[in-house]
């Protein structure tokens, strides 16, 4: 067998209710969630550091959190592995004509856009969304979130000038290297702590106050 059907095949193992782990049986999608993050910020530490050594290690811990929750769902009689693997290889060849059809794009810029068109137009899964900014999962890091709510205002071109200085943004771009940017959100957030503000809460609150003002405008 393959190295993933090995992976695929030990995780079954370890969630055989008769013969398994009784840690790894007890689990759920639930109460393995933190674990997904935790071992994400791993990885993300090792591509920081360019510790290719030991990213190779981590992206092995990542991918046994998508195998333990597809294992999981197969158990439930939902999906496996394989057909995670069958969506995620079909939306790629879907969204990129330019590689798997005809069409041809020379940058890439045009390849985000096309995929922003191909993404618009695909049925969508999960809960209907309403509003105008597409749904931004909670767990987002604050930071994320606003990069991205700021994204959607330039892309949708939305009016959000009375909420922040358009001027000052466009000021700070031009002239912030980013040693200079993380000493400022260094002092930010030091700032924060020395007032008893939690900077994560703050620029969530700020950030939604956002979105909330634009949606009812």
């Amino acid at each position: 067998m393959s190295a993933i059907e090995d992976l695929i095949k030990t995780v079954a193992a370890l969630r055989d209710p008769n013969t398994g782990c009784p840690w790894d049986i007890e689990q759920d999608h639930q109460s393995i969630a933190e674990c997904l993050v935790d071992e994400c910020c791993e990885l993300l530490q090792t591509i920081d550091r360019l510790d290719l050594d030991h990213m190779q290690e981590e992206l092995g811990d990542v991918l046994l959190q998508v195998v333990m929750h597809a294992q999981m769902a197969h158990e439930a009689g939902h999906f496996d592995f394989e057909s995670v693997c069958h969506v995620v290889n079909e939306k790629l060849i879907r969204r990129h004509p330019h590689v798997f059809g005809e069409e041809s794009l020379n940058t890439s810029e045009a390849a985000l856009t096309q995929w922003d068109q191909i993404k618009s137009a695909e049925r969508k899964r999960g809960p209907a969304q309403s509003g105008i900014f597409k749904d931004l999962p909670r767990q987002l890091p604050a930071l994320m979130f606003a990069k991205d709510v700021y994204k959607q205002i330039q892309k949708l071109a939305l009016s959000a000038e009375a909420a922040f200085d358009q001027t000052a943004i466009k000021t700070l771009s031009d002239t912030l290297d980013e040693a200079t940017l993380g000493k400022q959100l260094f002092e930010i957030s030091a700032a924060c702590g020395a007032r008893g503000i939690d900077p994560e809460s703050a620029l969530r609150c700020y950030t939604q106050k956002l979105v909330d003002s634009i949606e009812e405008a």
